[in-house]
C-alpha cells in the first residue's frame, strides 16, 4: 500500500505547477463533443420542423378537399352567355380554392389554390397567375413542391390521363410530353390557341436545397 501511495504522489505536478489538478482531456476533444451535440439539436429542429409542415400541409389539404367537395354536392355551374368569360364562380377564386387535380395512375391527388407564392405551395399546387383557369381555353399552368404533391410526378409517363376538377366541371387532359428546362425558360407558360395543361416541379426530385433545373409536363385537353 505505502509503494502505491508513493508511485501515485510521483506522478503530481511539483514545483510552481504544485496544487493544480492537472487536465487530461484535450480541448480539441471539447469541440468535437459540441459539435456533435450542436449537429444533434439542429437535426432534431428539422426534423421536427418537417414533420411539422406535412402534418400541416395535409391537415389543410383534408379540410379543403372536404369543404370543396360540399359546395361542389350543391352548386349548379352557371351558363355563360355568347361572348362572356366562362365562369369560374367569383367567390371560389377569392377563397383560393379553384378545384383540384388528379392523375390516378401515379396517385397524385392536390387541391388547386388561386397563387405560386411559399405559403400557397407549402398547403398545395398552385394555378400560375397570368395564364388561363382550370378548364379554359389556352394553357392552364400548375405548379407544385416535387417533395410533396407533385412528387409522384417522378414517375409520369407519355399517355398518362390527367383530371382537373373545378365547381363548373371535370376537364381531362392526356399527358404529351416531359422535359427539363432551366428555371429562366418561361416560354414553357406561353398562352396557346389549344387546350393545354403544363405542370410545374423543381428538379431533380430528391435534391436537397435549391434546384437547378425544372420539371415540365405537358398535356392536352381531350373530350369526355
Amino acid at each position: 500500500m505505502n509503494v502505491r501511495i508513493a508511485k501515485f504522489r510521483t506522478a503530481l505536478p511539483t514545483g510552481p505547477l504544485a496544487g493544480f489538478r492537472v487536465n487530461t482531456r484535450s480541448p480539441y476533444r471539447r469541440w468535437l463533443r459540441w459539435g456533435r451535440d450542436a449537429f444533434l439539436v439542429v437535426g432534431v429542429l428539422a426534423v421536427g420542423y418537417s414533420g411539422f409542415t406535412l402534418i400541416d400541409a395535409k391537415l389543410y389539404q383534408a379540410y379543403q378537399a372536404r369543404r370543396f367537395q360540399q359546395q361542389l354536392s350543391g352548386y349548379r355551374p352557371a351558363i355563360a352567355t355568347s361572348g362572356s368569360m366562362s365562369a369560374v364562380p367569383i367567390s371560389v377564386v377569392r377563397d383560393g380554392t379553384l378545384g383540384r387535380i388528379e392523375i390516378a395512375r401515379i396517385g397524385v391527388t392536390a387541391m388547386i389554390m388561386e397563387g405560386v407564392d411559399e405559403s400557397t405551395l407549402q398547403h398545395a399546387v398552385g394555378h400560375v397567375p397570368g395564364t388561363p383557369l382550370p378548364g379554359r381555353q389556352g394553357n392552364v399552368a400548375i405548379a407544385g413542391h416535387r417533395d410533396t404533391f407533385f412528387r409522384g410526378l417522378r414517375n409520369v409517363r407519355h399517355g398518362d390521363e390527367i383530371t382537373l376538377t373545378t365547381l363548373d366541371g371535370s376537364y381531362r387532359y392526356r399527358v404529351d410530353t416531359a422535359q427539363l428546362v432551366r428555371p429562366e425558360d418561361t416560354q414553357v407558360l406561353n398562352n396557346s390557341d389549344d387546350s393545354i395543361l403544363t405542370l410545374v416541379t423543381c428538379y431533380p426530385f430528391y435534391f436537397v436545397g435549391p434546384a437547378p433545373k425544372r420539371f415540365i409536363v405537358r398535356a392536352h385537353k381531350i373530350s369526355g
